[in-house]
């Protein structure tokens, strides 16, 4: 990492080159927000982003502080309701679901919900929202978090959003739609998919400046390694100036 951008900076940039222009994105508060809005307004101009509070479609001026922010219907093109957004979601309206979380395992299953036994946990977090939902339905989840060995871990203390449950047609015999699934985990180290066979996380792009050793560090089960992983583009100078300037002044997500 070099003193001209932040681990973070990086992540959101990386992150948000994987949405598609004309997609609809279901953005979680966070970094996944952050990123969503960076593609709108760089390779993404056409992007329709939805927040569960009920906003879709919405420009917001700068980065909300969580999906109920009224920023998230600023210049929208509809102002909905949380009901309607999830109707969308469960009628295969969602290309993408982009979301956060405090722990995942090698399948993509994630905890937002508490670390540490539910009944006298180490800490509690707010709530899942609709994150259960949204990793449920979207056609493709998105996983933006932070890397650390307590965050990757052999076994969620709860699991809140199904990723691919315990291995390959286990979401289909859970009643969850078919070709539906996390594609990809981003993290200030690396880039992730997931094995088409196993369903187990699979190193796709290595940071600049990140080595093997790092991601292996930082993870408390096995990531697989193919021989043809990548590397991830720098954030450009304009890609920095609209996260400082523009989209997160206060820097809420540093």
């Amino acid at each position: 990492m070099t003193d001209a951008y932040t681990d973070t900076e990086l992540l959101t940039t990386v992150a948000s080159k994987i949405l598609e222009d004309e997609s609809t994105v279901m953005v979680g508060t966070g970094m996944p927000m952050l990123a969503a809005m960076l593609a709108q307004r760089t390779h993404a101009p056409d992007v329709t982003l939805v927040y569960e509070a009920g906003g879709i479609g919405a420009d917001a001026p700068a980065l909300p502080v969580s999906v109920g922010d009224e920023r998230t219907f600023h210049r929208a093109l509809t102002a909905a309701g949380m009901h309607e957004v999830m109707s969308y979601g469960q009628a295969g309206l969602i290309d993408y679901g982009f979301l956060g979380g405090a722990q995942i395992d090698r399948y993509g299953n994630l905890n937002s919900t508490v670390i540490g036994d539910w009944e006298s946990p180490t800490v509690r977090f707010p709530g899942s929202g609709g994150a259960n939902d949204i990793g449920s339905w979207a056609n493709e989840t998105i996983i933006a978090m932070r890397q650390r060995e307590e965050s990757f871990v052999e076994e969620l203390d709860f699991r809140t959003t199904p990723g691919y449950l315990d291995g390959p047609g286990a979401r289909e015999e859970a009643g969850l739609p078919s070709d539906t699934g996390p594609s990809r985990v981003i993290t200030q180290l690396g880039v992730y998919r997931f094995d088409e066979e196993t369903r187990e996380m699979t190193l796709d792009a290595l940071h600049p400046g990140v080595d093997l050793e790092e991601i292996h560090e930082n993870s408390g089960f096995e990531i697989h390694v193919p021989d043809d992983y990548g590397r991830s583009p720098e954030p450009t100078d304009e890609e920095l100036r609209l996260l400082r300037e523009e989209l997160d002044p206060r820097g809420i997500i540093r």
